[in-house]
């Protein structure tokens, strides 16, 4: 039986992952070698990352594009989006690539060039992820598109503030784009994690409540993902509470923060 012939369900045929050198990136790029995904592209900045990715999924049977490239270069970025979807015409592109700064041990502040870098990334970078990969989608008039946002889009964090600010503006943009493309046949996702095992959750100062290993993480975002979920939010506890935070007075909410031990 082909490869072609035997995928499941759900389980789009060509996906792109951008930040796949990350936890969470590399986790999905073996969740769909794993569910029968034929072709899988994946970006990111660790090129040795990169090529073990390719070697595993490629063990799985699938046919694996790798490419190294910093997606803070918008221009580049936006170049290769527009090459392979006229090339490889990817069912599934998840904007993924994401960094995290905090305000310090000693609580001194993030420095504007950090924050300058994380926006760069955070937003600017899903915003072109998405903006270039639409033409192709459009002319087809299919495709799927996932944005990586985050819990902390509900109600910002006093360690990381320019992360909180940076993973609202994904969520509110995704949901907006959802919105203007659906009656295109493109579906527009939003993805918003708890806290999930990878070096970048780890080096974050504060409590990680419900930390999830990243290939359940990886599971329960491509379940969603096919049932074009509006909102791929976990987990449950979590979520519910960082919602309440969110619609709660601010003064309440940020006692409630502190007494939980985040204080900036």
């Amino acid at each position: 039986m082909s490869r072609s012939s035997s995928l499941s369900p759900g389980v789009p045929a060509s996906v792109l992952i951008t930040g796949a050198t990350g936890g969470i990136g590399g986790a999905l790029a073996l969740e769909y070698a794993r569910a029968g995904t034929k072709t899988l592209i994946l970006q990111g900045r660790n090129r040795a990352r990169l090529d073990e990715l390719a070697q595993d999924c490629s063990a799985m049977g699938v046919r694996v594009i790798v490419h190294e490239l910093d997606v803070r270069d918008h221009d580049a970025l936006r170049h290769w989006l527009t090459e392979i979807g006229q090339a490889e015409a990817p069912d599934l592109v998840i904007a993924n690539a994401g960094v995290n700064i905090n305000t310090g041990s000693q609580q001194q502040g993030e420095t504007w060039d950090d924050m300058h870098r994380l926006f760069d990334v955070n937003v600017k970078a899903a915003m072109a992820t998405l903006h270039a990969s639409l033409p192709a989608m459009q002319a087809r008039r299919s495709g799927q598109i996932a944005l990586l946002s985050s819990l902390a889009a509900w109600r910002g964090l006093p360690e990381t503030p320019s992360y909180s600010a940076s993973k609202a503006a994904v969520k509110v943009y995704g949901e907006a784009m959802r919105d203007i493309l659906a009656g295109q046949g493109i579906k527009v996702n939003v993805i918003m994690p708890g806290y999930v095992e990878s070096q970048m959750c780890f080096d974050m100062p504060g409590p990680k409540p419900f930390l999830w290993p990243a290939a359940k993480a990886a599971r329960v975002i491509r379940r969603g993902l096919a049932r074009n979920r509006a909102r791929i939010s976990f987990p449950f506890p979590l979520n519910l509470g960082c919602f309440l935070l969110s619609v709660i007075h601010p003064s309440v909410s940020g006692w409630i923060l502190q007494r939980l031990g985040y204080r900036g």
